[in-house]
């Protein structure tokens, strides 16, 4: 898979791997990477069958195979362990990696994940299926920032949603691609596996996501041993792009509470549960 290696070069510094969403572009993090690089070794990738990881999704593809390919990704490159910050699919990714080589992470930050599909989120796929199916390419394109972004947001983008929309067409990752990766996630059910994950996990939720309920991240940080929740007010499904300047912080903040040269007692960070603001 294509990968890119930023910040710190040192081979023993420690890494941040970001996984994205059903995209799969590693593209989608470039708001966070200035940030993270100051602090860490950042691996950002593209996805089996998406952007410049040319290849063929096979039918019956599921996501501990995501999670496979992630691990030999990391293999390669001889990392041995780090922090996964993964984006709704990236997060089930994540998910699945803990369980299948939990030496392999550090921690597990899972943004607007679920343990299992929730019925508001398969609507929003099946309707997202069918424009594909029956409408085309661009009519998915065209209307993939609508379960993204908030509409206030929408209305302020417009000239760079028109310019995503026509780069998006022109590197779609495939029909049969993206149709074979949504259905292993629509298959995922972590229901009676997540109280064996013990890596600590944030599981981190916007209030306003329309594709996401932000109550099925409280359900999936209830079930984990090591598990806490957080969440945003403002910033849709994509929070991360929308609005980093909250973004980031949150996200930092957890990281160095979990590296390795955290203070056995730090002096501050966040509660389990909290609210964060737009600014």
């Amino acid at each position: 898979m294509y990968y890119k290696v930023l910040g710190e070069k040192n081979a023993d510094a420690e890494t941040v791997v970001l996984s994205s969403g059903l995209g799969g572009s590693g593209g989608f993090w470039q708001p966070q990477l200035a940030m993270l690089a100051e602090h860490f070794r950042v691996v950002v990738y593209d996805q089996h069958g998406t952007g410049v990881s040319q290849g063929t999704v096979p039918a019956g593809y599921r996501m501990e195979d995501m999670a496979d390919e992630l691990a030999g990704m990391l293999n390669e490159l001889e990392i041995s362990r780090c922090h996964l910050v993964g984006h709704a699919l990236g997060g089930i990714i994540g998910l699945h990696l803990a369980l299948r080589y939990p030496a392999l992470l550090q921690s597990l930050v899972v943004i607007n994940g679920w343990t299992k599909l929730d019925s508001q989120t398969r609507r929003c796929f099946e309707v997202r299926q069918n424009l594909l199916l029956n409408s085309g390419v661009d009519a998915y394109v065209q209307a993939q920032p609508l379960f993204l972004y908030p509409g206030d947001w929408l209305s302020e983008h417009d000239a760079l949603l028109q310019e995503e929309r026509q780069h998006q067409v022109a590197h779609f990752q495939g029909m049969e691609n993206l149709l074979h990766r949504l259905q292993a996630l629509m298959n995922s059910d972590l229901t009676a596996s997540l109280g064996q994950v013990i890596t600590p996990t944030l599981a981190f939720s916007c209030k306003d996501d329309l594709l996401v309920p932000w109550s099925r991240s409280v359900d999936l940080a209830s079930r984990l041993p090591n598990g806490e929740h957080t969440q945003m007010l403002y910033g849709g499904h994509a929070m991360s792009v929308t609005d980093p300047e909250t973004f980031n912080p949150i996200l930092l903040d957890w990281l160095l509470r979990h590296s390795s040269q955290a203070s056995a007692t730090p002096s501050g960070h966040l509660p389990t549960e909290t609210s964060w603001p737009k600014h």
